[in-house]
């Protein structure tokens, strides 16, 4: 029923009716039956070992040094492995093919609060240029090392800074010009692809460096990390206790939620298969799961409990109902990946909460470290949320006006899992309509897909077919103006193929075309969704933060982080925030 390996993670696409700008003086090459540019391999100009002494210069605006070169022979094809650092201490890894090098230039982005520069292509594994070995990559720390302890940004203004937007944008400066000495010309195309906050290094660079990528895929984007490391995961936390501060409801209870949840939703789509294919149309009350008299507490939940699910599944809000996060923190039918925060028994210690603390002591408040920091500090109030929104601008990627992206030529393909238990999927949404509403939907049109995958986890993972290929649309597209159709998905049990499903450009959704088995993507078609969003769903006390011009500028001044507005932009600071 699979036949072959790129059946696999078969993209369709459909040509271009407007592709918009193209980047000047690039050739015009053979197209490939995957819709990419037939480009001829290229081999090195100079040997690996001779990397190490290059004079970057006047690259970027700090000094490079590269420390090792070396050849590594393991993987699909050999490469010379470069590190190297740009002042003052972004850490720069380097993969160059030694034969074959298609032109083609990949940055891959990192997640958490980074501080680890290992290249790791996510869902962009799966692209046939990435798995053969021919493509040129690179990666960064981001200008600090350790992992998601956000200690590192103590008394470290720089360090913030590279962590916000500078250490990806110099990395791809430094390694666009490592290329071009290694091979005697630089990349033909370059792209980015991340995930979580990979996903919003990909989105910062859209927004704030235009020219940098002529393709980016941006998956579940972490682009709204100030409230996503505040008061989303606090109320995933602060929520579930009660008076005596224990966990009102365990993880024990997830399954009978699930199972449940199922049970009320997931034939809606027209198929009962474990996958809801937009969670939207669920309408699951916890309430129905409350004992009656006598039933068997495993079998059933408290009042209590059933209101701690309504208020995860809701998201944060004040003590007056005003919403601190887009409307639905958790969709339904992703309650087994709940134990992100859900604790398993007392007194352990849920990863939302050390999410929370490791940013608010040190990043959250700008110029104002508190190590001290609790859960039980932040105050779930207006003035609480504008006060932290405005002090941290700078670390967001929310503004949707991506003009000087599309009038490059850029192209921005954006993805996220519905069952995403770290980042809400209506944040991603929020960021696509505000996209559209800004733009206008036709131009949007021209430059950016997004993508809604049933029932996968954060960035993979989760019930749903849960591995595709995020990266060769992007390079069709940007490579012979071939418009991403259906992203094929598939569910992997050992290594073995057990079900196919397609995923087509939101909002539409696949649909069984009544023919052959349900777990092939072949008896599927693309159909107009049924529902439709309410739009009351994006009216929060952060909407504004959807706007241009909201983000900031920062400099290390006198070991203090300064600020100021993009003062080149065509509006000013976002109001009301």
């Amino acid at each position: 029923m699979f036949a072959t390996a790129a059946a696999l993670f078969a993209t369709v696409l459909t040509p271009a009716a407007n592709a918009g700008a193209a980047r000047p003086s690039r050739p015009e090459p053979a197209v490939t039956a995957a819709g990419l540019a037939d480009l001829p391999a290229v081999t090195p100009v100079m040997d690996c070992a001779a990397v190490k002494g290059l004079d970057l210069g006047g690259v970027t605006d700090a000094p490079v040094t590269i420390t090792s070169s070396t050849v590594v022979t393991t993987g699909a094809a050999p490469y010379c492995e470069v590190r190297g650092t740009i002042a003052p201490a972004d850490t720069v890894v380097m993969r160059l093919p030694v034969a074959g090098w298609t032109q083609r230039f990949v940055q891959t982005g990192c997640g958490g609060l980074c501080g680890s520069a290992n290249i790791n292509y996510g869902q962009a594994s799966t692209c046939p240029v990435v798995q053969d070995g021919t493509v040129a990559s690179a990666t960064t720390d981001m200008g600090h090392q350790g992992l998601n302890d956000g200690s590192w940004a103590l008394d470290d203004p720089q360090a913030q800074i590279d962590f916000a937007y500078r250490g990806v944008h110099v990395t791809s400066q430094v390694a666009k010009a490592v290329i071009e000495r290694f091979y005697g010309r630089g990349p033909a195309y370059s792209y980015f692809t991340g995930c979580s906050d990979g996903g919003r290094e990909a989105l910062m660079e859209a927004q704030r460096y235009p020219d940098d990528f002529d393709g980016i895929a941006a998956g579940a984007p972490a682009n709204n990390m100030v409230v996503q490391n505040t008061f989303h995961h606090a109320w995933n936390v602060l929520t579930n206790k009660d008076a005596d501060g224990d966990y009102i409801l365990l993880a024990d209870k997830l399954p009978l939620i699930h199972r449940a949840v199922l049970a009320a939703c997931d034939a809606l789509d027209g198929l009962t298969d474990g996958l809801l294919d937009d969670p939207r149309r669920c309408d699951f009350d916890p309430g129905t799961l409350v004992c009656a008299s006598g039933q068997a507490p495993s079998t059933c939940l408290t009042a209590a409990q059933a209101g701690v699910v309504r208020r995860l599944h809701d998201g944060a809000t004040d003590d007056r109902g005003h919403r601190l996060e887009v409307a639905v923190s958790h969709e339904w039918g992703s309650e087994l990946e709940w134990t992100l925060f859900v604790p398993r028994t007392q007194g352990e210690t849920v990863a939302s909460e050390n999410f929370v603390t490791s940013f608010a002591r040190y990043l959250a408040y700008t110029n104002a470290p508190d190590p001290g920091f609790r859960l039980s500090d932040l105050d779930f109030t207006a003035e609480s949320f504008r006060r932290t929104v405005r002090s941290s601008a700078y670390l967001a990627a929310m503004d949707p006006d991506l003009g000087a992206f599309e009038r490059s030529g850029g192209k921005l393909l954006l993805w996220h899992g519905w069952n995403d238990q770290h980042i809400s999927p209506q944040g991603t949404l929020a960021y696509y309509d505000a996209l559209r509403t800004t733009m206008g939907a036709r131009t949007a049109d021209r430059f950016t897909r997004l993508y809604m995958f049933p029932g996968v986890a954060h960035c993979g993972g989760g019930d749903g077919p849960n591995t595709f290929d995020v990266l060769t649309p992007v390079m069709a597209w940007a490579e012979s103006a071939t418009r991403p159709g259906r992203i094929v998905a598939s569910g992997l049990v050992n290594g073995t193929v057990t079900r196919t499903r397609p995923v087509y450009p939101y909002p539409e959704v696949a649909r069984y075309d009544g023919t052959g088995s349900v777990d092939d993507a072949a008896n599927f078609v693309a159909a107009a969704p049924s529902f439709r969003p309410d739009r009351d769903a994006y009216d929060w006390l952060g909407e504004r933060l959807y706007s241009h011009g909201y983000q900031t500028w920062c400099s290390a001044v006198d070991g203090e982080l300064v600020c100021r507005p993009d003062r080149t932009r065509r509006t000013g600071r976002a109001r009301g925030v």
